[in-house]
């Protein structure tokens, strides 16, 4: 016991004594993963948070109609708040939807309500139906000029359809959260596929940059059967930084919190920080 809490007090003080610069250039990442209840809402938001704890101005766009991003970060959802929805289908401009967090200073949420369950449907016949989001967030980065964003993180549904396009079209990386168990790497191949459909058609400078392992329990050999063969096959791409499952991470959403702020002290927020301060430090992949 000792020892954890000796080995948690020298993360902490490593954390504390790394300095992240801001990037040269807005960072839009897309967190996606295909296969549901991997952690990625829950990844998006407390990496977030903590880039924002770390000095960082950030902004989550949640596209997913379930609107989960929004209750973690404590923003209204409901049905009459404005929304994504409004951004993607009616062309309203993202700076009228866009509200800050209460708890994290630094960081803003664009939420989603129900009404994006029915985008799907109505983006078909749209003009430019795959480019609604990023044309309404290159025009708001652009009018926020030098006070723009320094990381955006787009929360997409975990399934590929036009709004799933829409996030991917509106980055330049993809961030996946890979869950430490038998299925883990089910559909990652058909994730990889439709990245390079994206690419190829869509958006040329879309990047897989980071992996980050979730739900990671020690104690099974499971977990480091999954985790040694994601390294092996993205040595370069996953995360030294590890995600354990965590009772106060599960906790946090019920009271419109992200860990960070609901129980800093806890190893789940340890592990986000960390996770953050590496996505940081390394920076975004250079363009070939």
């Amino acid at each position: 016991m000792a020892s954890a809490l000796e080995d948690q007090a020298r993360r902490r003080s490593a954390i504390a004594s790394t300095r992240i610069e801001r990037p040269d250039r807005t960072r839009v990442m897309t967190v996606a993963n295909q296969k549901g209840g991997v952690g990625k809402t829950t990844t998006t938001v407390n990496v977030a948070a903590a880039l924002a704890q770390a000095g960082m101005r950030v902004l989550v766009i949640d596209i997913d109609p379930q609107g989960n991003a929004s209750t973690a970060l404590g923003i209204d959802h409901h049905a009459e708040v404005p929304s994504v929805y409004d951004v993607v289908v009616d062309g309203k401009p993202l700076s009228g939807v866009v509200q800050e967090c209460p708890d994290v200073a630094g960081l803003w949420c664009a939420p989603a309500t129900i009404d994006l369950a029915g985008a799907e449907i109505e983006l078909v016949s749209l003009v430019a139906r795959e480019q609604r989001l990023n044309r309404a967030l290159l025009a708001h980065l652009q009018e926020l000029g030098d006070s723009a964003y320094d990381y955006v993180l787009i929360d997409c549904p975990p399934s590929l359809g036009l709004l799933t396009v829409n996030a991917f079209v509106a980055a330049q990386e993809v961030f996946i959260p890979i869950q430490c168990e038998y299925y883990a790497l089910e559909g990652l191949s058909q994730l990889l596929n439709n990245i390079e459909l994206i690419r190829a058609h869509l958006n040329p400078e879309l990047e897989i940059s980071t992996i980050l392992l979730t739900m990671y329990d020690g104690r099974t050999r499971l977990s480091a059967q999954v985790a040694e063969e994601v390294r092996t096959h993205f040595p370069e791409r996953v995360l030294r930084s590890t995600v354990p499952r965590s009772v106060r991470i599960s906790e946090a959403p019920s009271h419109g919190l992200t860990v960070m702020t609901y129980d800093p002290a806890s190893s789940g927020a340890l592990s986000y920080a960390e996770a953050a301060t590496e996505l940081a430090l390394r920076g975004a992949p250079q363009r070939a």
